[in-house]
This record gives structure tokens, sequence and C-alpha cells, in this order.
């Protein structure tokens, strides 16, 4: 009987990954399509009609690299921003103690609810004409700087560490810095990779900022690249859809990769192994 079960779950969890990665198997095919094909048989591709056409073409219409480029260098600095302000934020709110602590969290986990598209217009006006920031890193990186969610991850992991830890080395004389840096990041570097994860997933991905404050096709993004070149340029494309494709499976790609190399790190360490019994 527990065999049978076994060998059930094994044959519906095949389904599901198959049904789950189906689109992503089509994507890569139609990307290589010189001729599409948008049938149900395209799934099925035939050897002389792949090739790499249609990300040449792609790269020739809006410039793949040099947008995949700047959309590396926005991710590159949400996340470490991200990273930055979320420990020492976190940190502060799981281990320090202070007067306000939970009214400053209760406040933090109410901002979550606001959605950004209500700060659009206000962000933008302090922004562009505030800072002047328009077609810049700098003006894309910086709303997206302080993350609320890595903040929340952050607290949670600190506050499952054991508190003798931490008064251990404030005993020997040790900086809360020094304690935030020797003790405490060393123990959450499951924190610190989900957090990196959840965080690249949301700029990489960003298109409605991005394309607000950046009227130059150098600086924009992948995403905001591939958005203008469906609305303008894809009908006038010999192959547009495979065109479309091959952009998009360069823009999914990083994420795919990422988290293909560092799934198997999402596990908690073991938190207590630093005391002594």
């Amino acid at each position: 009987m527990t065999r049978g079960r076994s060998w059930w779950r094994t044959i519906a969890l095949t389904l599901g990954a198959i049904v789950f990665l189906f689109p992503f198997y089509y994507m890569i095919v139609g990307s290589l399509q010189a001729t599409p094909d948008t049938s149900l048989s395209g799934a099925l591709p035939r050897p002389d009609n792949l090739s790499l056409d249609n990300y040449r073409e792609i790269n020739a219409a809006i410039g793949l690299w040099r947008s995949l480029l700047n959309s590396v260098i926005v991710t590159a600095g949400v996340v470490v921003g991200t990273l930055v302000f979320g420990v020492l934020a976190g940190y502060a709110l799981a281990q320090l103690r202070y007067r306000g602590r939970g009214t400053l969290f209760a406040a933090m986990l109410l901002l979550q609810v606001i959605p950004f598209q209500l700060l659009v217009i206000p962000l933008y006006v302090q922004v562009v004409r505030g800072y002047g920031l328009a077609d810049s890193y700098l003006g894309m990186i910086l709303p997206f700087v302080i993350n609320s969610v890595a903040v929340f991850v952050f607290r949670q992991f600190f506050l499952q560490l054991p508190v003798e830890l931490f008064e251990a080395a404030r005993l020997d004389g040790a900086s809360e810095i020094r304690v935030l840096r020797s003790v405490a990041l060393p123990l959450v570097r499951p924190a610190l990779l989900t957090a990196t994860l959840l965080t690249f997933i949301g700029p990489w991905n960003e298109f409605l900022w991005p394309f607000l404050i950046t009227k130059e096709t150098g600086m924009q993004p992948l995403a905001v690249a591939l958005a203008n070149y469906m609305s303008t340029v894809a009908s006038a494309a010999s192959n547009p859809y495979g065109a479309i494709l091959a952009g998009a499976c360069v823009l999914a790609a990083p994420a795919v990769l990422l988290f293909i190399a560092f799934q198997r790190h999402f596990v908690s360490s073991d938190l207590g192994s630093g005391v002594k019994g």
C-alpha cells in the first residue's frame, strides 16, 4: 500500500512538473524557430527550422546586451541596498531594546499594504524634479533600496538566534556592529540568500518605474526595452513572435539560474550550534 501511494505521488509530481515547465520549454523553442509556428505541433520543432536569428534581430533592434547590462546594474544596486538596510533595520528591531520598537515594527508592517502605484506620482516629483535623477541608475534604484519585506525576514531570523550568543559577545566588550558582523550574520546566511532571491526578482522584472523616468533608450532596462519593442518595432520584424520570445528568454534566464544555483542553501542553519549545553 505504501509503495502504491509512493508511485501515485511520483506520477502526480511528475505531471505537475511537466505542466509547470512546458511554458518555459515552449518559450525557448519559439525563440529558436526561424519561421514561427504557433500551433501545438510547434512544440516539437524541426531541426531545419532552428536558428539564432531571433536573438540577433532583437539585439539589433533594442541593443539587447546594453539593456541587459542596465538591468544588471539596477538590480545589483537594489539588492545591495536592500541587504545593507534590511540587516541593519532587522537587527535593530530584533535585538536592540528601545522605546517605541513595537510601534515602529507595526508601522513597517502597515507600509506593506500600501501599493507602490499609489506612491508613483509623489516619488516621480521627488526623484525626477526634486533630485534631478531622470535617466540615471540612481533614480531607478532609489525607490526600492529599502524593502520592508526584507526587513521583516531579517528580523524574524535574528529573533531565532540564541540570546546567550549576544550576551557573551557584549560581555567580551564587543560593540553592536561587531556583534552583528561576527555573531549574527554568519548564522543568518539563509536569510541573506532568501532576501537576495526575493529582492532580485522584483527590480529585475520592474517595468513601471523605469518606464516613467527613462526617456533615453540607452538607459532602459531589458523589461522596458522589450515592451517598447513590442509596441513599436515588432510589427515590422520578419519574425516578431520569435524575437519577443528570444528577449523573454534572456530576461528570464538570470532569475532561473540564480534560483537553481542557490536552492540547496535555502535551509535553516543550526542556530543553536554556537551555544554549549
